[in-house]
């Protein structure tokens, strides 16, 4: 999804570490000085403070060059090669050995003209040479020179090309050096993990392009949070540091270290909540954004960088599927979410074997008209019976088919077994009228689906006219080109098309014009008071008056008393369903309401 930027571009972007401006890369950058000679030590700071650097380290003694490098983490080390104790040759060959430090710049300090011995620093890693005694103008330059082709190379390696901010390899490297710091030193640190509400949906109605502009713009906005308001506080008030990163596509990630308290994560939380409240203004329009908050602590039982990562990550995710908030929330993560990922990762597993076993029956809700109360069709519904858990709720398998893609498979199944329900039911001299399939977003997107339509219907030798493809409101408006051409191809092998839970999206109207549909499906939330409620029977009332003014039939879901039934009739709605007849059965029990005088 990451749209190519060029590198005279990354400057532009990047925070200020990485921009590559010189008097940026002086503030910044921590300088190591290792030399057993104090004088040359406090000779070397001097020179370089003078030239506008204003942060050393300095290591006099080799044996705690080592400890201080892994704890420091600088931008540079200036490495004698000959002290006592431990010689600038083997902390060489441990910088280079460790893949932390692989990229670190070390300029080798020697007063040797041995060609030999610079030719062993080179061969073992070092990036440059300064003659003892060192010239001042020769350090800075060198210094100077090591440092931007080092801030280039972060650039490349260690932030995002699409935001400029810190990518998940410098993310994770600064999780594990925080790790051990809150270990030596007692520290406290948290993993916010940061996903963007239903960005998916978005990055399909907008396209690639428009989708990483808004990711542009909320890289920036989460970014600005940190520095203003009640976040910098925060940190001040607990001598916190916190880095924001992306990690990949919508997902973003805040890492925060320091002596905190949970509550302060938590008010850190609500102000990136409220940062989204604000639309963000790209192309023209307003777009409303929300995201979900999962938040990992350290030190605590489980302290190992992978672990913590995950946990973050299976907080964001329980936000997702526990009653998502379209305005965005935040979750601590606990034991018992584990507990749960475990479960819903075993039920995807058993869900695949579902599949492979044919445990997924195809359930019938039969459609009745209002006016005969005769059946004239059913909705095809797919139901799973586990051999040991007995039936599961499509509630809990349909999300999860979902956002793992079976939902395809399924989709596929269910399309094949109405097709050869139909044709058997038509060889035994039974009319089951019109079967509707549910087809999902991922259906409908993929390439192969017109095409999967034909084959069954010419397989199993049925009419195309006797199925009718339903679609959700939501899912017309998020792909309105990709739906005009899709319903209109289904159209042409002439099968019906259907809008399921109309009203329940958007406002907008004016694609019912556009659109080859023939029928609405009322939502069952306007039926349940339809009878007593004034407002409701005006919303059902417009639909049905919306509807026939465009030659649309209109079927009533959920109708569960004779109340509601009533006031479909008196108001000319052409079909229902619900469990005033009948629930979605299984097909021999379909069979037999087709094989009874009255079709009910």
């Amino acid at each position: 999804m990451n749209q190519q930027i060029g590198i005279e571009e990354i400057d532009r972007v990047a925070p200020p570490k990485a921009a590559g401006g010189d008097n940026v890369v002086r503030r910044q950058a921590t300088i190591m000085l290792v030399d057993d000679e104090s004088i040359t030590l406090d000779t070397l700071q001097i020179f370089l403070e003078d030239a506008g650097y204003q942060r050393f380290v300095l290591t006099s003694d080799a044996r705690e060059a080592i400890p201080t490098l892994e704890r420091e983490r600088p931008d540079i080390v200036l490495l004698d090669l000959m002290m006592p104790y431990v010689n600038g040759f083997e902390i060489l060959e441990y910088i280079r050995s460790n893949e932390r430090f692989e990229h670190l710049p070390v300029v080798v300090l020697t007063s040797s003209s041995d060609a030999p011995t610079r030719l062993k620093a080179l061969e073992m890693g070092a990036t440059d040479f300064l003659a003892k005694p060192v010239d001042e103008s020769e350090l800075v330059l060198r210094v100077r020179n090591t440092l931007n082709a080092k801030a280039y190379q972060d650039r490349l390696t260690y932030f995002d090309r699409l935001t400029g901010l810190p990518n998940r390899q410098m993310l994770t490297d600064n999780l594990e050096w925080a790790i051990e710091q809150s270990g030596r030193l007692g520290q406290s640190g948290a993993l916010l993990h940061i996903d963007i509400h239903r960005f998916r949906r978005l990055n399909e109605a907008l396209g690639p392009a428009v989708a990483d502009e808004l990711l542009q713009h909320v890289a920036r906005r989460l970014a600005s949070v940190l520095h203003d308001g009640s976040i910098a506080s925060v940190l001040s008030q607990t001598d916190s540091i916190a880095e924001l990163g992306r990690l990949s596509g919508d997902e973003f990630s805040l890492l925060v270290t320091g002596n905190h308290r949970p509550e302060d994560l938590a008010r850190i939380a609500r102000s990136l909540l409220q940062s989204m409240a604000e639309p963000f203004r790209l192309r023209g329009q307003d777009l409303y954004l929300a995201i979900n908050i999962g938040i990992a602590t350290f030190p605590g039982e489980d302290i190992e960088l992978n672990r913590i990562q995950g946990n973050a990550g299976i907080a964001v995710r329980s936000l997702r599927t526990d009653q998502p908030n379209p305005e965005g929330a935040f979750c601590f993560y606990a034991p018992e979410l584990n507990a749960r990922a475990q479960k819903r990762l075993d039920l995807e597993t058993e869900l695949r074997h579902a599949i492979e076993r044919h445990e997924l029956q195809l359930y019938y809700q039969p459609k009745y008209d209002v006016a005969t109360e005769t059946v004239i069709g059913a909705e095809c519904l797919m139901r799973w019976l586990h051999p040991q858990r007995g039936f599961i709720s499509p509630v809990e398998f349909i999300p999860l088919a979902e956002e793992t893609g079976l939902i395809l498979e399924m989709g596929r199944h269910v399309l094949e077994e109405a097709c050869r329900q139909l044709a058997e039911w038509s060889s035994k001299g039974l009319d089951a009228g019109m079967l509707a399939v549910n087809v999902s977003v991922q259906q409908f997107r993929h390439p192969g689906f017109v095409e999967q339509v034909r084959d069954a219907l010419s397989r199993f030798g049925v009419a195309a006219s006797r199925i009718k493809i339903e679609v959700t409101e939501s899912l017309l408006m998020t792909e309105q080109e990709q739906a005009t051409r899709m319903l209109n191809e289904l159209r042409a092998l002439g099968l019906h098309m259907s809008i399921d839970d109309f009203g329940t999206g958007y406002s907008s109207l004016s694609y019912l014009r556009t659109l080859p549909i023939d029928e609405l499906k009322i939502d069952r939330s306007f039926l349940i008071d339809v009878a007593t409620s004034s407002d409701s029977a005006a919303i059902v009332r417009a639909i049905l008056a919306l509807a026939h003014s465009l030659d649309m039939e209109v079927v009533a879901e959920g109708v569960e008393t004779r109340d509601q039934l009533d006031f479909l009739r008196e108001h000319g709605c052409d079909a229902f369903q619900g469990f005033l007849f009948s629930k979605a059965v299984p097909a021999p029990e379909f069979e037999a309401m087709l094989a009874a005088p009255a079709s009910r």
